[in-house]
């Protein structure tokens, strides 16, 4: 089924789904826009980036710089054109203590792509 004819609780459904087999990238690259743009609360390069290439480089930093031990994911929440998505990870980042580490992801839909993902970290 094409992502345009998709209800946005289809797409966060299947995008979710992905995101739960550890697909993560898959579920980025069959749902994003060209012109996708991701947002994190820290300041920085990386706080906002626009551009499947540009969210691409930031996942590799990411994964670069954090040994991911495991990931629980729950969802989707949708309202309307949005659905949240919450990833509570263990992790150990470059030169740190292993921790834990708990954010959702609110994701805009339009024309059956998602257009934009804004994080919000817990305490």
């Amino acid at each position: 089924m094409s992502t345009e004819t998709m209800s946005v609780q289809e797409i966060a459904t299947a995008f979710t789904a992905l995101c739960k087999e550890g697909k993560f990238e898959d579920a980025g690259h069959r749902f994003w826009s060209d012109d996708i743009v991701s947002c994190e609360p820290n300041p920085g390069d990386m706080s906002e980036v626009k551009g499947r290439a540009a969210v691409d480089a930031k996942g590799a930093w990411w994964y670069a710089n954090n040994e991911v031990h495991g990931v629980k994911v729950e969802g989707p929440y949708v309202h309307g054109h949005q659905f949240v998505v919450r990833f509570t990870m263990d992790i150990t980042p470059k030169g740190e203590a292993r921790a834990s580490f708990d954010e959702v992801g609110v994701y805009t839909v339009q024309a059956g792509k998602i257009v934009e993902e804004r994080f919000f970290y817990g305490s």
